[in-house]
């Protein structure tokens, strides 16, 4: 009997497109950690920071990493976890 592959391929499929939409931090913004906060969590990851705004109710930070590496990355503003990052990666 061959295993039935389809319904998992669909189901990791549908799992994917529900993660990718959950990107937006519905946080009440009264629980929102300050920019200090943010600024203090990326120092000790290494980072620095170039600039902190807003973006679908998460903090959306731009700086360099430890190695000098530009990013940009999605925080959550209640938490402070990491929910995506995004290397730029230098072109020469």
């Amino acid at each position: 009997m061959k295993p039935a592959t389809l319904p998992a391929l669909a189901l990791a499929l549908v799992a994917a497109t529900a993660a990718q939409a959950e990107e937006s931090c519905n946080q009440p913004v009264g629980n929102w950690k300050s920019r200090e906060a943010v600024h203090a969590m990326a120092s000790e990851r290494g980072w620095t920071l170039k600039r902190i705004k807003i973006d679908d109710g998460c903090y959306e930070i731009y700086g360099t990493d430890q190695e000098g590496r530009r990013f940009e990355a999605k925080i959550d503003p209640v938490t402070l976890d990491v929910i995506e990052v995004e290397n730029h990666h230098h072109h020469k």
